[in-house]
């Protein structure tokens, strides 16, 4: 369901249904919160011209991310420096990311590259909203809800 101001409204590890390519679509900030369950997540994403996801890694979380809108250039391999995987990536793509892959999805097209990712397990805090890479980098709560099922705690890793 969505909110007053047409942002998906997330309602924790209750039932939920929306049109996620619409929402995916007219997503402004960089990461949105969509869903949280116990065992995934799901975050809507805008990443603007030139810009990218951010180079990282995480330990213990699978990442299915889809591509709704735009173009791009996803890389990924076993260490910052060794990213040996390039794809070019659009509209109705997917990327794969298995736990512990550095990974890193560019934004290579005129328009912001609008995607969905779901984590499992979780990996954000619920409904979170952060409009810029340099608002989510900054964000020191951006915890998974303690109701949420994690593995035992790994730092993830960023470039």
């Amino acid at each position: 369901m969505a909110g007053t101001d047409s942002r998906i409204k997330d309602v924790g590890p209750q039932p939920q249904s929306f049109d996620l390519e619409s929402a995916t679509k007219d997503s402004a900030e960089y990461r949105s919160v969509a869903w949280s369950g116990r065992y995934l997540q799901v975050t809507l994403m805008s990443i603007p011209v030139g810009g990218d996801v951010g180079l990282e890694a995480h330990p213990d979380t699978d990442q299915f991310l889809r591509l709704d809108a735009g173009h791009g250039r996803v890389q990924m391999g076993a260490a910052k420096d060794a990213l040996t995987f390039e794809k070019d990536v659009s509209d109705g793509w997917c990327v794969l990311v298995p736990a512990g892959t550095w990974h890193n999805i560019t934004n290579t097209g005129t328009t912001p590259m609008q995607l969905y990712t779901v984590y499992a397990p979780a990996h954000h805090r619920p409904d979170t909203v952060q409009a810029t890479a340099a608002a989510a980098k900054a964000d020191q709560g951006d915890e998974p809800a303690a109701w949420s099922v994690q593995p035992k705690p790994a730092a993830d890793t960023h470039g």
